[in-house]
């Protein structure tokens, strides 16, 4: 996946997003993407442990967890 340029984040900023299989895989990386983008993402999967890390990533990435 291409990083995304500034004005594709500006688009992004303030949306809502549910992603599901949030927890690993292309779920995570989706939702770490779109957190990054300033996207409130909620993240649904069947382990609480991986949303965990998601929202530590998100966070630390600067996005709303």
């Amino acid at each position: 996946m291409r990083p995304l340029d500034e004005h594709e984040r500006a688009a992004l900023q303030g949306r809502v997003a549910v992603v599901s299989g949030a927890s690993r895989g292309i779920g995570y990386a989706t939702a770490a993407l779109l957190g990054a983008c300033g996207v409130q993402v909620i993240a649904l999967a069947r382990t609480v442990a991986g949303l965990e890390a998601l929202d530590d990533a998100i966070r630390t990435a600067g996005g709303p967890a």
